[in-house]
């Protein structure tokens, strides 16, 4: 397997039994959207073959230098792409992509680019509410949100809308939202990230060891999961983690 990368722990997690995935990934990253439908179709062809995972979203921040506010999505895209044009562009090529998976990206719904600390909480939040489950839904519905409706997922409102409709309670996200101990943990793991060399997202790590950044196809997923299970089951046998 590839590189030892130790993210931290959880108290929520159930050591000793199924493999740990973790993927690195932000809720403003398209090709995320895109390898969430990838592995959600890997998954089932890993089931049938008696392999199932605990899976965790892990926070990280493509424009780390974005104000709590959030900035104009035109400006800031023109002037970090060199134009508008070339954004434009960028935006048709993930569309198409993710039309592929029935994935519908309304780039033009988009009005802001926002900072994703809070949104990296509300997914930790609620993980620590419902599990992998909970925290599958509020990932799915942070993209959506973001590239179907084109809502400000910086915007504490609207986190909190989001995290009430996937049967959060309102005032408790909120609460977190502006929780300034619980956005210095997301940035200092995705600080953890950054020092691991984990610059591309999203990237899926499996019991600690480094697979591969990317929306890979499913197939490809598939093969490089059931290695990796294989390889960290071997591991486990001989009492070596």
């Amino acid at each position: 397997m590839g590189t030892a990368i130790n993210l931290p722990a959880d108290s929520d997690h159930q050591i000793g039994g199924r493999p740990r995935l973790d993927i690195v990934s932000d809720t403003i990253c398209p090709w995320c959207y895109v390898g969430k439908r990838h592995l959600e179709a890997a998954l089932p062809i890993l089931a049938s073959e008696g392999l199932s995972f605990d899976i965790m979203w892990r926070p990280f921040r493509l424009n780390p230098d974005i104000p709590k506010g959030g900035v104009d999505r035109r400006a800031y895209r023109s002037a970090k792409f060199g134009s508008w044009e070339k954004s434009l562009a960028l935006d048709a090529q993930v569309a198409a992509a993710g039309a592929i998976d029935g994935l519908a990206f309304h780039h033009d719904r988009i009005v802001r680019t926002p900072n994703t600390v809070g949104s990296h909480i509300l997914i930790r939040l609620a993980h620590e509410v419902g599990g992998a489950a909970l925290q599958d839904r509020v990932v799915e519905a942070l993209f959506a949100g973001y590239f179907t409706q084109g809502s400000d997922v910086g915007d504490p409102e609207v986190l909190a809308d989001i995290g009430a409709a996937a049967g959060m309670e309102r005032p408790r996200v909120l609460a977190a939202v502006f929780d300034r101990a619980r956005g210095d943990e997301v940035m200092k793991e995705e600080r953890l990230a950054r020092d691991l060399h984990l610059n591309g997202v999203p990237s899926f790590v499996l019991d600690g060891k480094y697979l591969f950044s990317g929306a890979e196809p499913s197939y490809i997923i598939v093969a490089a999961l059931r290695d990796a299970a294989a390889a960290s089951a071997q591991l486990r046998r001989r009492g070596t983690v």
